[in-house]
């Protein structure tokens, strides 16, 4: 049983969520919060597999809430709930260790088997939907370049060239055929990737290739 906390300041939306997610055989909600710091306090003593976090909430805003669940051991992975035109925070999620977001009119469907994605360990976005809201939001990203060089070095050229190529979207089907790789070799190069830099999975290989310099906004041009 996959257990879910629901975290939003809108009780309507809770109430359609938990609706939802109450249908299935496999999803059990556990807990209810309307901020984010009721949301760290109940994680900190209800057994959590799974929170759906808003972004914009008062007393604590869901990018701390995430950070301080995830800082814990063995914390419960979190989803970002965002309206995607509004929340310019959401890539600073991403960087405190959301597993990826989804839109607050998600489909029914989608929000169900992204919380099974999110339970078996994957992202639940497509770096190519993490890379479209970076670029949107790219104005407000610090410049990590020198603090991030030294994370760079650690890496051989062609786990360099993998980065790359996964933070732009690509699955790893592609970069195989992109690089001339059996797609095993990908695996086992982005396996490398999240090790060497500590990175959890593939949208934080986005935000991180974003804060390197390595990626930058399609319409600015690099440098």
């Amino acid at each position: 049983m996959i257990r879910v906390m629901l975290v939003d300041d809108q009780r309507l939306l809770r109430a359609g969520f938990r609706m939802v997610l109450g249908a299935q055989p496999d999803i059990e909600v556990v807990a209810e919060a309307g901020d984010g710091a009721e949301a760290v306090e109940l994680a900190g003593r209800i057994p959590v597999d799974v929170v759906l976090m808003d972004i914009r909430m008062p007393l604590m805003d869901g990018v701390e809430a995430t950070r301080a669940i995830r800082a814990r051991p063995d914390g419960p992975r979190v989803l970002i709930l965002t309206t995607f035109d509004l929340d310019e925070y959401a890539f600073t999620a991403l960087r405190a260790g959301a597993s990826g977001f989804l839109l607050k009119d998600v489909p029914p469907a989608d929000l169900v088997s992204a919380i099974r994605s999110v339970h078996s360990g994957d992202s639940v976005v497509a770096p190519s939907t993490t890379r479209r809201l970076l670029d949107r939001f790219a104005v407000h990203l610090p410049d990590g370049r020198e603090r991030q060089e030294g994370r760079l070095a650690l890496l051989t050229a062609r786990e360099r060239e993998v980065l790359v190529l996964v933070a732009r979207g690509l699955s790893n089907t592609e970069v195989a055929a992109r690089l001339t790789l059996a797609e095993a070799t990908v695996k086992t190069h982005l396996g490398r990737v999240l090790a060497k830099l500590s990175l959890r999975d593939r949208a934080q290989v986005v935000v991180f290739a974003y804060e390197s310099g390595l990626v930058v906004p399609t319409d600015r041009p690099k440098g």
